[in-house]
């Protein structure tokens, strides 16, 4: 059994967290909060496809055609090669997982702009 208080633990972005529930080199599960303000920065992955789930509070990822609001219980498929930028602009933390398949650690392009 896996979970946040047993899992491996992250800090990225300076004040976001990451717990690996699941971590392999072909499907990697990954809860995350990203406290008010947090977001990364515009990236794509070259081969891991994502799935966002929001369990908790909301977030908006930023895509090329423009902003998604994701509430809790919703879901967002990100494929490989599509920028995106996940950040909170409410003032409550969000909670989420990160599906990725294969994993997408070492897989990240920074988009400049």
């Amino acid at each position: 059994m896996i979970n946040k208080d047993n899992a491996e633990h992250y800090r990225w972005g300076g004040n976001c967290d990451g717990w690996h529930l699941l971590k392999s080199d072909h499907l990697s599960v990954i809860q995350e909060r990203m406290p008010p303000g947090g977001k990364e920065v515009m990236h794509y992955h070259e081969t891991s496809h994502q799935f966002f789930y929001v369990l908790r509070g909301c977030m908006t990822m930023v895509l090329a055609d423009g902003p998604v609001r994701l509430q809790a219980g919703d879901g967002l498929s990100i494929a490989p090669g599509t920028p995106h930028q996940a950040s909170n602009t409410d003032d409550t933390d969000v909670e989420f997982l990160v599906v990725s398949s294969p994993r997408s650690h070492g897989d990240r392009v920074t988009v400049e702009g």
